[in-house]
């Protein structure tokens, strides 16, 4: 069992603190925040807290550190971390720049500690649905891939408001969706084009509109929207064969796969202006409807991967490239939203 410490006990940090309850690998040994009233929440939960930042870094037992602050401090604090001998573990984003994220790497390559960023997301089900599907090649050859979460609530907190901070949704939950829609589809992004939303704050983005373009012909659309009273499906996905469409994050949906091209049973829709057969549904003779898969995961393999690859007995899932495309792709992103949405090259 490795010791870990957790550098802000906010909403994340109190998660991973509790993931430590139930993991095979790590121990808590406590927890820092400038706050004085978290460190004593942590305190009432009987989880040490460590009075300065200094004596956590100093504590010869902490092999691993995970940070959970705002945007902003990841960069320095991961670096303070590793260089005093620490295995870091960031929270997404992993920082506010791909220069930022070079240095990171650098100090990484350094001191030899290992520094990774904590995407949880590979682990949920109904990305783990769709992956499934897809690698299944059921749908045919994919032709597009539509991902979106969308809320109501606008933008939680406080600092995700603020640009210094790297508040705005295309860091928080964008970062998620883009590294999913990466894993999924292999292949160079050539070009992208983003259009960012605001609604009651024009300091930083409230939601986002992605179109990525892939070497292999594949379309993505990549939505995040925090002012949708109704929400669309969390992933529609196309292939020349069939569709997918997951409704949620439960996995609800199912996909519907074609039999037979040729429908001779088409019944005419009529609608208050006249006919149309070719949007009428399909004789049902002519398809066929399967279930979402449920897929078990597991979210403790994170912190798995993470210990196993510190003794080198395996590499970290979440690499250094693959952070660093996800950076890339945010920054240009930003390029093309300032330019009105123009479609910029990429890879």
């Amino acid at each position: 069992m490795k010791r870990f410490a957790i550098i802000g006990y906010g909403g994340m940090g109190s998660w991973h603190a509790d993931m430590a309850k139930n993991s095979d690998v790590v121990t808590l040994a406590g927890i820092y925040d400038i706050n004085p009233a978290r460190a004593e929440l942590a305190e009432s939960r009987g989880i040490h807290a460590y009075p300065s930042l200094d004596e956590l870094l100093n504590d010869r037992t902490v092999e691993l550190v995970t940070i959970a602050t705002p945007n902003d401090f990841h960069k320095e604090l991961a670096i303070r971390c590793m260089e005093a001998g620490k295995n870091v573990i960031s929270e997404k984003p992993v920082t506010l720049s791909s220069a930022d994220l070079q240095e990171m790497f650098d100090v990484s390559k350094k001191t030899g500690k290992l520094f990774t960023v904590h995407q949880n997301r590979r682990w949920d089900g109904d990305f783990l649905a769709v992956k499934s599907i897809y690698e299944s090649g059921v749908l045919g050859k994919i032709l597009n891939v539509e991902s979106r979460v969308q809320g109501s609530h606008g933008i939680p907190g406080d600092w995700r408001k603020e640009k210094e901070h790297g508040g705005g949704m295309v860091l928080d939950w964008g970062v998620h969706l883009i590294d999913q829609m990466l894993q999924l589809i292999d292949g160079k992004v050539k070009r992208l084009s983003c259009v960012c939303e605001h609604i009651t704050n024009f300091e930083v983005d409230e939601g986002f509109k992605l179109d990525l373009y892939f070497e292999g012909g594949e379309r993505a659309r990549i939505e995040v929207e925090t002012n949708n009273f109704q929400s669309l499906p969390r992933w529609y996905m196309r292939g020349c064969d069939g569709t997918t469409k997951i409704d949620n994050f439960r996995g609800d949906g199912q996909s519907v796969i074609c039999n037979e091209r040729l429908d001779t049973g088409v019944v005419p829709v009529k609608t208050a202006a006249g006919l149309t057969k070719t949007m009428a549904p399909r004789n049902e003779k002519t398809v066929r409807t399967e279930p979402i898969p449920v897929i078990a995961s597991d979210v403790h393999d994170f912190y798995r991967n993470v210990c196993a690859a510190i003794d080198g007995k395996e590499t970290q899932i979440v690499t250094h490239e693959q952070m660093m495309r996800v950076m890339k792709l945010m920054e240009a992103m930003f390029v093309s939203d300032a330019k009105g949405g123009q479609i910029v090259d990429f890879e």
